[in-house]
């Protein structure tokens, strides 16, 4: 159990700064443009919502990296790890470029779609035109993250994470204040500290590459067995993805305060939820480890004690959230009805803690097992059960503050209990327990 505890520890500790540093780049956002208004605090609501579902959409190029390379080192074979790694990297780029440019074509019919008023919508479209140029970047981070958890190696993405956010809190106090440029200065300093991340992340894992003889040149059929990986955590990111964005609409439709409530409250649950994936990306790469040196006794030892990890976790934090919300507010915006909507929908996220700590480990585990196929099938049957609950909130809950409680309560509980559920009726069998190198 302690050795269990150790390794958990050993790789959580360092993920879980390095998460933590990264979802500090929208929170800097938004209180840095919260203090420029309720408008363009709303409008970075739907503009970050946009942003981080293309980015999200392609996190398999972490989560299936991880996965692969952790059971290539389990097998002995480092050269194959780091040559599935740079062929991942190759991928990253390549989407990255094709998300880009599809995402400053439709910026516009984008915000729309999501329901932002016309007084909303300018601030929302420069602050995606002015981000999207670093979607290939923030990609091939993606990508180069993964390599080097399925390495066990979390403290260089740590080292990377807090030195890009902390430039990107200094740039964007200088573009935005001091150079003027409001929203879009918030934008272009999240850009650049992303392309100096991608490129420290590139510079390490070139190195490695070299150093033990992997091929740095794109592979046609390594990156298309990658893809071929990714393409069911594809589907089950978008599934929740999906249940993002109808969240945001909802909040949307229920008013300018409410969206401006819910940008905060839900950049303070993708923080949550990052700290909380720190034992799932242990979880990734463990099990992906156990599985490839074809220790299934040990894999299954592991999951236990991982998801007491995460519940334990999952406490802890909703603890401090419930304590401290009312201090939280304040740093966010001045305008008093956003401050209590925001206050009052924290207690719901604070509570929801533990089950999201249980749902997030068991994810990580059956990621690290490479068991995408039941994970996009499980994804689609929980957004099916979440969509009726979000309608029902549309169409029946009032605007405003008791509105935005009511949709956390809908999404905080109702659609992360369908998780846990499917999760945990499929970790209790064996088809996701299977050996070697490859799945």
């Amino acid at each position: 159990m302690r050795e269990q505890d150790r390794q958990i520890l050993r790789l959580a500790v360092p993920a879980f700064a390095a998460l933590v540093a990264e979802p500090l780049f929208l929170l800097a956002d938004s209180a840095i443009v919260g203090n420029l208004g309720t408008l363009p605090l709303a409008g970075l609501g739907i503009a970050g919502a946009v942003l981080t579902t293309a980015v999200g959409i392609f996190v398999f190029l972490a989560y299936g990296t991880t996965a692969s390379v952790a059971r290539q080192l389990g097998a002995g074979d480092l050269r194959a790890a780091l040559a599935q790694g740079v062929d991942g990297i190759w991928l990253a780029a390549g989407l990255g470029i094709l998300t880009a440019v599809a995402g400053l074509v439709t910026a516009p019919w984008l915000v729309t779609t999501l329901g932002a008023s016309p007084a909303v919508e300018p601030f929302a479209v420069t602050y995606l035109r002015f981000s999207l140029p670093g979607v290939p970047a923030m990609l091939v981070v993606l990508a180069a993250t993964g390599v080097l958890r399925g390495l066990h190696d979390t403290r260089t993405p740590l080292v990377v994470a807090v030195a890009g956010a902390i430039v990107n809190v200094v740039l964007n106090l200088v573009l935005v204040y001091g150079a003027g440029l409001g929203i879009a200065g918030s934008a272009i300093g999240t850009v650049i500290a992303q392309v100096g991340m991608a490129a420290a992340f590139v510079t390490v894992v070139v190195r490695a590459a070299r150093r033990h003889g992997a091929s740095l040149r794109p592979d046609r059929a390594g990156i298309a067995a990658a893809w071929h990986v990714g393409v069911p955590l594809v589907v089950r990111t978008l599934t929740l993805r999906a249940a993002l964005l109808v969240t945001t609409y909802v909040a949307a439709r229920q008013g300018d305060v409410a969206l401006a409530a819910h940008q905060v409250v839900f950049t303070l649950w993708t923080f949550l939820a990052f700290a909380l994936d720190a034992v799932a990306i242990a979880a990734q790469a463990i099990t992906g480890r156990a599985l490839g040196a074809g220790d299934v006794p040990g894999t299954r030892a592991a999951t236990r004690r991982m998801v007491q990890w995460g519940l334990g976790t999952g406490v802890v934090l909703g603890v401090v959230l419930l304590a401290g919300r009312s201090l939280l507010a304040p740093l966010f915006t001045p305008d008093d009805g956003v401050r209590l909507a925001i206050t009052a929908a924290l207690v719901v996220v604070a509570l929801a803690q533990p089950l999201a700590g249980y749902v997030f480990v068991l994810d990580g585990v059956l990621i690290g097992a490479g068991d995408g196929r039941y994970l996009a099938v499980a994804g689609l049957w929980t957004l099916l059960a979440y969509l009726p609950l979000a309608g029902v909130v549309l169409a029946l809950a009032p605007g405003g503050r008791s509105g935005l409680i009511w949709l956390w309560v809908a999404f905080g509980f109702g659609f992360m209990l369908a998780r846990g559920v499917t999760l945990g009726l499929r970790a209790r069998g064996s088809a996701w327990t299977v050996t070697g190198a490859v799945r």
